[in-house]
C-alpha cells in the first residue's frame, strides 16, 4: 500500500515522534509512505517528500515537524476541496493518516465522508480533543508553564509582586489547570469559568492577611471578562478563528486598580508548544503512529487513535471532533481548595 502523512494546525511537541513510528511501521509492513507538506495545503497543490528510514532518523527529539503545517481548510473553497481529491488519487495514496487537532481532523472526517480512507492522530497541546484521555504535547506544554511559575516564584516573593502568568487554551482550561495546580498558583483561571474580580481580589487580600506579599495567577489565554474574550484582532483564520491575546496584561491592570499592588504579566505564547519533547510525549507519539499504521493495515478508516487509560484504541474521528473536552466543575472545584 502507498500511504500519504500530514501534519495540521499548530505545531506541537511529539510530531516528530509520531512521523518517525508511522514510517518506521509502515516500511516493516512493506507499506510505501509519501510524506505530505504543510497540512492540508500541501495536497492542495500536490507538494511531498518520500519518507524512509533515513528521512526520520534522528528526529524523535526534534521539536515541531518535519513536514511542516499550515492552518488551510480546503472545503472553504469549492476548488480547493476538488484539487485535495484529485491529488490524493494521481499521487497514487491507497489512504492517508491526518495528525491534527479539532479542525485538521474535522475536515478528516468530512474528506472521510467523500469517500476517502483517512486514519486520524489527535494533536493539540490544549488536551480538548474528546475520545482520548490525553493528546500529545500536552505533557510538555504543563511542565513547560510548571516550570516558569516556579521560576516567577522568587522574583514575585522578592519584589512582593502579583505575577499573572498567560498561558495556552483557547477553549479548554487544561494546561492552566495543571500547571497551576503543579506550580503551585495561588489562583487558576479558566476559559470554562467567568472571571470574577472580586473574588481574585479577596484571594490577593487573604494572602495579604497572611503575611503574604506576592501571589502567582495562572490564566488561560481564552479565559472571560464579562463574557467575552480578549482579543488580539479580529481578523479570522481559515476556520473562523479569532486570535487570542492581552488578557493577561488586561488581568495585571485590574488587580493594580482594585488592590494597588504592583502586578506584572508573563506571557508564555509559542514557548509551550516549541522545542523538544517530553519522555511521556515521544512514548506516546510513537505509540500514535504505530496504531495509525495498524488500523489503515485492519481497514479501520474513518477512526482516530486514542488514549483510554493505557491502551491504545480507535474511535471514530467524528465523535472526537464533535465536541471539545472542557474542565468539568468537579475538577476546577477540586483545584479551588488551593486557592491562596
Amino acid at each position: 500500500m502507498k500511504l500519504g502523512i500530514l501534519t495540521g494546525g499548530g505545531d506541537c511537541p511529539g510530531l516528530n515522534p509520531v512521523i518517525r513510528a508511522a514510517v518506521k511501521t509502515a516500511i516493516k509492513e512493506s507499506h510505501q509512505i509519501l510524506g505530505i507538506r504543510n497540512g492540508w495545503k500541501g495536497l492542495v497543490e500536490a507538494e511531498t517528500v518520500t519518507l524512509d528510514a533515513a528521512a526520520v532518523s534522528g528526529i524523535i527529539h526534534r521539536g515541531g515537524t518535519i513536514l511542516g503545517t499550515s492552518r488551510t481548510n480546503p472545503y472553504k473553497e469549492p476548488a480547493a476541496i476538488e484539487k485535495a481529491k484529485t491529488n490524493f488519487k494521481k499521487l497514487g495514496l491507497d489512504a492517508l493518516i491526518v495528525i491534527g487537532g479539532e479542525d485538521t481532523l474535522g475536515v478528516a472526517s468530512k474528506f472521510h465522508k467523500d469517500g476517502f480512507k483517512v486514519v486520524g492522530v489527535p494533536k493539540t497541546i490544549d488536551n480538548d480533543l474528546s475520545g482520548t484521555d490525553v493528546t500529545f504535547g500536552f505533557d510538555t506544554a504543563v511542565n513547560i508553564a510548571m516550570e516558569a511559575i516556579d521560576r516567577l516564584h522568587s522574583t514575585a516573593e522578592s519584589h512582593r509582586r502579583i505575577m499573572v502568568v498567560e498561558v495556552m487554551g483557547r477553549h479548554a482550561g487544561w494546561i492552566a489547570l495543571h500547571s497551576g495546580i503543579a506550580g503551585g498558583a495561588d489562583i487558576i483561571l479558566i476559559p470554562e469559568v467567568p472571571i470574577k474580580m472580586k473574588e481574585v481580589c479577596d484571594v490577593i487580600q487573604k494572602r495579604l492577611d497572611r503575611g503574604k506579599h506576592f501571589s502567582i495567577i495562572v490564566v488561560a489565554e481564552g479565559a472571560k471578562f464579562d463574557g467575552h474574550e480578549v482579543l488580539f484582532e479580529k481578523k479570522l483564520d481559515e476556520f473562523g478563528h479569532v486570535r487570542l491575546g492581552g488578557i493577561g496584561e488586561l488581568l495585571a491592570k485590574r488587580i493594580e486598580d482594585m488592590t494597588g499592588f504592583e502586578t506584572r504579566t508573563t506571557v508564555l505564547g509559542h514557548i509551550q508548544r516549541g522545542g523538544t519533547a517530553s519522555a511521556y510525549d515521544r512514548v506516546l507519539g510513537t505509540r500514535f503512529g504505530e496504531k495509525a499504521v495498524q488500523l489503515v493495515k485492519r481497514g479501520e478508516f474513518g477512526k482516530m487513535v486514542a488514549l483510554k487509560g493505557t491502551e491504545i484504541v480507535a474511535i471514530p474521528i467524528e465523535d472526537a471532533v464533535k465536541n471539545l473536552k472542557t474542565v468539568g466543575p468537579e475538577y476546577y472545584d477540586m483545584a479551588r481548595t488551593f486557592f491562596g
